[in-house]
This record gives structure tokens, C-alpha cells and sequence, in this order.
């Protein structure tokens, strides 16, 4: 059967992808956030997992304003970089499991999950920058991907119970597949952030860490949080925390935090590194 091993979170900025084609590494603005991804990068390479379940939020490229799903999944065989700008080069596709996802699909509808799926999708820098983090030099093309994308774009938003809940049905699927596969669950975004309005430029510290405190041990903390409670205290755009919260709820009840650094700014945002180790 297939095993959810553990769960990471990771900013998903678009200059960072900028400043990884630009190798950046050793920048004194950039190196403290580089610094700290190596050791959630040997933890991959311990449990070496075959699939990984990206959740982020499309920023316009598949969906618009006009047109705003929920969640949506993907169900194709490759996905395509297609991001919307900061003059990212073209790189390779990310490799997709069909059979995989449409189990991922089929499972979460019957617990009453409406979702639309994409058997074509193309993927921004909320999903292509944490894969490129997470396995450098394009090491990515190794392991097979499912987007799953949350709407933080425009309200009305799911809350973070019915993320929170999203991600247990995720789990619960993973755990009903047949074939014997290893599955990394990444929560992308944020932290605290806000890019426009009188708030621009807002980050919130105390709420940040709180956030990466309470989620490892106590993730029923923000279930009673409104949509409106998390733009207040981390931004109109800290709202991402939901992709973390669904990301939590995929690992179940209890797990180990084996890993985690934070730091700021980079680019206006809170930024936050975590391994979670889900329980055997």
C-alpha cells in the first residue's frame, strides 16, 4: 500500500526562482534562505520517496478571475512550466501519474469533495519553484508530481477547517492505493505577507512562528480561524497558511518534526522551512 512518509513546507515567491537561474547562492541576500534547504534535501535523499503532492495556489496562469475553482487536481502525464514572468528559462517538465491522481480524484469526490480536473495542466512558481528547492538541477524529473491547487486568489476562499479536512482525505487516499509507493506531501506559500494596500510589505513574526509551533503538534489550533482572521493577522496574502494546513491534514494525527528555519525578508515575505516526519 501506498505511505504518506512525511510532509515539507516552503515558500514559493517567484524571485527565487530568478535568483536560482542566476545562481544566487552565495548572496548575502539570498544565502540565509538557500542555507536552509540541505538538510530537508537529506532527508529526501534517505526516504527517497516516489511521488510527490504539491499544494499551492495558481497565480492567473490556468485559472483567472473570471474563471476560480476551489481545488483543483491534476491528472496528466507531464506538466509544463509556464509561469507568467521574472524571466525564469525554460526547464524540463514535471513528470505526472495519472493512475495515481485519478485515484487521488476518485477517493476525495466520494467524501463529497467537489473538484475540477485537469488532464492537461501547466504549473507557475507556486509549484515549480518548491520542486526546484527541494530537488535542485532539475533532480525533480526523477520523481513523479501531483498538483493540487487551492484558490487563495479570489474570496471567497475555503476556510482552514475545510483545508484541513481536504488534506485528511488526501491522506486517507494515499493509504487506500494498491501499489506500494512513497509519498511526500508539500505545503507551499507564505508565511506572513501582504504585496499591495495600505499593509504592504507587512510581516508578522510572532503569528509566523506561532504558525510553525502550533502545526506540528497542534493543527486544530486554526480550525476555528476564518479566512478574514488569517488576512489580518499574516496578510492578504499569509492566507496561504491553508495550502500548510492541507498539507498537515494529509499526515494524520501525529508526527516529528524533524526540521525547521525561518527567516525574512525575502521579497516582502515571511518564509518558513519545515520537515515533518509522519508517524509509522
Amino acid at each position: 500500500m501506498a505511505r504518506i512518509v512525511g510532509g515539507l513546507t516552503t515558500s514559493h515567491i517567484p524571485a527565487i526562482g530568478n535568483a536560482i537561474h542566476k545562481n544566487l547562492f552565495e548572496d548575502p541576500y539570498w544565502k540565509p534562505f538557500f542555507d536552509g534547504y540541505p538538510p530537508a534535501r537529506e532527508w529526501l535523499a534517505e526516504v527517497k520517496p516516489d511521488i510527490a503532492i504539491v499544494i499551492y495556489n495558481d497565480h492567473g496562469l490556468n485559472f483567472f478571475l473570471d474563471k476560480q475553482p476551489t481545488f483543483a487536481f491534476g491528472a496528466a502525464p507531464q506538466y509544463t512550466n509556464e509561469d507568467e514572468g521574472w524571466g525564469i528559462p525554460v526547464i524540463p517538465p514535471f513528470k505526472g501519474d495519472p493512475a495515481f491522481s485519478w485515484h487521488l480524484i476518485n477517493s476525495v469526490v466520494h467524501e463529497d469533495f467537489d473538484l475540477v480536473t485537469c488532464q492537461e495542466m501547466a504549473v507557475d512558481h507556486g509549484f515549480s519553484v518548491p520542486m526546484q528547492l527541494y530537488w535542485p538541477n532539475f533532480t525533480y524529473t526523477d520523481i513523479a508530481t501531483v498538483p493540487v491547487m487551492i484558490n487563495t486568489v479570489q474570496h471567497p476562499l475555503p476556510s482552514p477547517a475545510r483545508c484541513y479536512k481536504l488534506g485528511q482525505a488526501i491522506g486517507r487516499a494515499v493509504a487506500s492505493y494498491p501499489e506500494d509507493k512513497k509519498v511526500v506531501v508539500i505545503g507551499t506559500g507564505g508565511l506572513s505577507h501582504q504585496l499591495d494596500g495600505e499593509r504592504a510589505g507587512f510581516i508578522n513574526k510572532e503569528f509566523d512562528l506561532t504558525c510553525m509551533e502550533k502545526i506540528v503538534d497542534d493543527p486544530a489550533y486554526f480550525l476555528e480561524y476564518s479566512i478574514h482572521d488569517l488576512v489580518r493577522l499574516a496578510g492578504a496574502q499569509g492566507a496561504e497558511f491553508i495550502l500548510w494546513l492541507t498539507m498537515r491534514g494529509a499526515l494524520g494525527g501525529k508526527v516529528k518534526q524533524l526540521y525547521s528555519n525561518y527567516h525574512i525578508p525575502i521579497s516582502n515575505t515571511a518564509a518558513g522551512t519545515m520537515v515533518l516526519e509522519a508517524a509509522e
